[in-house]
């Protein structure tokens, strides 16, 4: 029981930090969703420094691990607000900016994980 709190309580103020910077950024742009791109990027640079911590073994506890990885980043990233907006691209036939869209996100959220495991290793 103890655990799934810890996941909702980290999921709720993740998403509750999602909103707040979707909404602030993503009107700046009509054909590209900003707010949600710097989530995920973010998201993906977060967990992957949180996973590469919680891997060395004596940084995070596993209910760290789970308030922060599974809990924040889970509401925190928005892939599924991501599918949405690429599928908005494509039905509207804005294939330049699905494909652009789609391709930075996702390089960049690998390169972030990528980034935050390496960050790890400096601790």
């Amino acid at each position: 029981m103890k655990q799934m709190l810890l996941v909702f309580l980290g999921g709720g103020l993740g998403s509750m930090l999602r909103f707040l910077i979707s909404k602030t950024y993503n009107p700046y742009f009509t054909n590209f969703y900003l707010g949600t791109f710097l989530v995920n990027s973010m998201g993906c640079l977060l967990i992957g420094f949180l996973l590469g911590l919680s891997a060395k073994g004596n940084y995070l506890s596993q209910n760290q691990t789970l308030l922060l990885a599974t809990g924040f980043c889970g509401g925190f990233t928005t892939f599924s607000s991501f599918a949405f907006e690429n599928f908005s691209f494509l039905k509207a036939s804005e294939l330049l900016n699905f494909s652009l869209y789609t391709l930075s996100s996702m390089i960049l959220g690998v390169i972030a994980v990528a980034l935050g495991l390496w960050f790890s290793k400096l601790l």
